[in-house]
């Protein structure tokens, strides 16, 4: 309405550019069908403000298992959190093999699943596409549940001997994040869980605080989720000089290449990376970009496969949408997702002992003598 009180009938710009020619009459009569079905008839009463928002969240995850809807709570618990931190949903689970499932021993208080009702003793059956069954390790599962904070994860739980329900919630149960650093015969082994903004100055730290020569580098990204691009990039820049270390591509955009910038202090050091199946994302960017520049020996297993890139896009001040705006390949133009970085040797069996057989690998390359490094001082 105008201040006249006359009808307004001019369609607002942001609406107009979006055409729904493509949309059949009777699509949209399904629809509405649907949404009028839910409201008389489904068991437990639903507003229409839910039904939306759950159908634009459809609408989302369907496109992919990264695309997302952000309500207003959702939005600002994802705002709340630093870029790469690594979150879970709050509960720990353990396999029953008398009962034959999976079954929820303790949920945090105050969790996202705690707020969503999750509960001690619930059967856990699914989380995301996964199914889950005595085959599953403890490890796998609590893989499964844990991802970079703020992202979506549905898992599908029951009450003994109920229907099974699917409840979405973030991973919002934050984790500190702490690179580990220790010395193990000369080697630095360091732990890297996810990539942050500062990541690479808490690795260079953490070679520092060893104060003792080193003479190779063991870099652990087992059940690192990624995080930050251009943190891999900056990681990969202490290691090689002026190289190219992955492709992005959007949509209607040429493709744009990352390179490593500045000196690569830790070139001369030899290196091995160790990664798992739940190495994911940027951390496959960083070892597919040492690989194929024969800087490291990738041992483990192929890693998860994930080669694609979110932006968090506001609608409003309290609503966003997640969506993948573009891919990524290795620096050659090999596809990531879903085929994830083939190690140069597989490893099988316990993962404790992955460590030793990596450093095992590693010490016949060392060198003689190690490097030392120590922290810049400012001149008074």
């Amino acid at each position: 309405m105008d201040d006249d009180d006359n009808i307004d009938t001019s369609i607002p710009s942001e609406v107009a550019q979006v055409s729904l020619n493509a949309i059949s009459p009777e699509t949209l009569k399904t629809f509405v069908a649907v949404v009028d079905l839910v409201r008389r008839q489904y068991v437990d009463a639903v507003n229409d403000e839910e039904l939306f928002n759950n159908a634009m969240s459809g609408m989302l995850t369907k496109l992919d298992s990264h695309a997302e809807f952000l309500d207003a709570e959702a939005y600002e618990n994802l705002r709340a959190f630093t870029e790469g931190d690594v979150g879970d949903i709050g509960i720990q689970v353990t396999y029953e093999p008398e009962v034959g499932y999976w079954i929820i021993t303790e949920v945090i208080d105050d969790s996202p699943a705690d707020k969503k009702g999750i509960a001690v003793g619930d059967y856990l059956h699914q989380v995301g596409e996964f199914k889950l069954d005595e085959n599953r390790q403890s490890n796998d599962v609590e893989q499964l549940l844990t991802g970079i904070a703020g992202t979506q994860v549905d898992i599908i739980t029951s009450k003994a001997g109920r229907r099974k329900h699917t409840t979405t919630l973030q991973r919002n149960n934050s984790h500190p994040q702490i690179v580990e650093t220790k010395l193990v015969d000369g080697i630095a082994i360091v732990k890297l869980p996810a990539f942050q903004n500062n990541s690479r100055e808490k690795l260079l730290e953490g070679l520092i605080n060893l104060d003792a020569p080193i003479s190779g580098i063991l870099l652990d990204l087992r059940d690192n989720p990624g995080g930050v691009l251009t943190s891999a990039v900056s990681v990969a820049s202490l290691f090689m000089n002026d190289t190219d270390v992955v492709q992005v591509q959007a949509r209607q955009d040429k493709s744009r290449v990352l390179t490593t910038q500045g000196d690569a202090i830790l070139k001369p050091l030899p290196m091995v990376v160790l990664q798992n199946r739940y190495s994911a994302s940027a951390a496959e960017v960083l070892a597919s970009s040492l690989q194929a520049q024969k800087r490291a020996t990738i041992i483990g297993e192929v890693s998860y496969g994930k080669g694609s890139v979110q932006s968090v896009i506001p609608l409003n001040d309290e609503q966003a949408v997640k969506l993948t705006v573009a891919n990524y390949m290795t620096a050659s133009g090999r596809q990531i997702d879903v085929i994830g970085v083939e190690p140069d040797i597989t490893l099988s069996g316990s993962e404790s002992s992955w460590e030793q057989q990596a450093l095992d690998l590693l010490k016949p390359r060392a060198l003689d003598s190690g490097i030392r490094f120590i922290r810049k001082t400012t001149a008074n």
